[in-house]
């Protein structure tokens, strides 16, 4: 088969369309003909050398897929080979085959086309599991999403939206935050031009919000606890903004609230599976009613995938970049 490889860490260009091994299926594990990837923050620092896939798994990026199931593992039930399905990875999806664990696979919602499922897994898992799972939005309360428009940021403003939540974001020009107030967005901030603290308290006479998905890191830290209600929750998936910074740790206290960082890639299997059952049973009717959808800015064939990291790093997009197998 053929893959994306990174036979040295680099710029886009260090991205290379190369044969490889074809992988075979272990013990509960599926083996997948992709349809599609997609492109991930994680996928760009694994590039650059900043996030190195864990020991064991693929060594090629991708941490989701779409495509059709060609073989089963031992001890694997409840799937059949021809099955379209889309997939939670911890790497390989840039590949024409990847190995995935069987509680890592979801069917494809219904109303939604093989390849835009790519675009589903890793965005819908991390938004339900930081979001609802992990702080417990509930009706009512105030989310703040830090990158708005991009794939996780647009999932997070309709889920949000759907369930009850008001949504904040900040996105940095006027036709991104269209897009996030086309999708539900309430609260719309130009981080650029706007401090996001005062708009948003300003917006929420006061209170402030009462989760933040945070995608930053050090950057943001101390804003973000400021930005906080009372019994708040600040969840940091991300570190674009750095690792280390000070934080006054009597405005945490005085708000009684929760700073929580997590990730997806290195959890053990069975959270992951835990994390994808409830996906399924709680996310994937809102997408097959059409009360949620997939945005995908746009399709890229997977050897090139090099331009797609461009368009990622440059973000030109909203929503997801796809890349495609012909």
């Amino acid at each position: 088969m053929h893959a994306i490889t990174i036979p040295e860490p680099g710029g886009p260009e260090a991205l290379v369309w190369a044969e490889v091994p074809d992988p075979v299926p272990g013990e509960g594990e599926v083996l997948v003909d992709v349809v599609a990837g997609a492109v991930n923050r994680a996928d760009v620092l694994q590039r650059q050398g900043f996030y190195n896939p864990p020991p064991g798994s693929s060594p090629y990026p991708g941490l989701e897929c779409s495509g059709r199931i060609a073989a089963l593992g031992p001890g694997v039930t409840g799937w059949a080979v021809g099955d379209e399905v889309c997939a939670l990875l911890v790497g390989g999806g840039y590949a024409e085959k990847v190995a995935v664990p069987a509680g890592q696979l979801l069917p494809v919602p219904e109303g939604v086309d093989l390849v835009t499922a790519a675009a589903l897994p890793e965005v819908v898992c991390t938004v339900w599991s930081n979001v609802f799972m992990t702080a417990h939005l509930r009706p009512g309360e105030t989310l703040l999403v830090h990158g708005g428009s991009s794939g996780i940021g647009t999932a997070a403003i309709q889920l949000a939206k759907v369930l009850g939540a008001r949504v904040a974001v900040t996105a940095g020009s006027t036709a991104k935050l269209d897009a996030c107030r086309e999708l539900g967005a309430d609260i719309l901030i130009n981080y650029r031009t706007q401090d996001f603290v005062e708009e948003l308290r300003e917006a929420t006479d006061g209170a402030g919000a009462d989760v933040i998905l945070d995608i930053m890191g050090a950057k943001y830290l101390d804003r973000n606890v400021d930005a906080l209600a009372n019994n708040g929750r600040l969840v940091i998936i991300g570190l674009q903004g750095g690792t280390r910074t000070e934080l006054n740790l009597s405005t945490l206290l005085r708000k009684r609230c929760a700073v929580i960082g997590t990730t997806l890639r290195g959890r053990p299997l069975d959270e992951k599976a835990a994390i994808v059952a409830a996906v399924k049973e709680h996310v994937w009717p809102l997408y097959a009613d059409g009360r949620v959808r997939p945005v995908v800015d746009r399709t890229v064939p997977m050897r090139d995938a090099s331009e797609a990291h461009e368009i990622v790093e440059a973000s030109e997009h909203v929503g997801k970049v796809l890349l495609t197998l012909s």
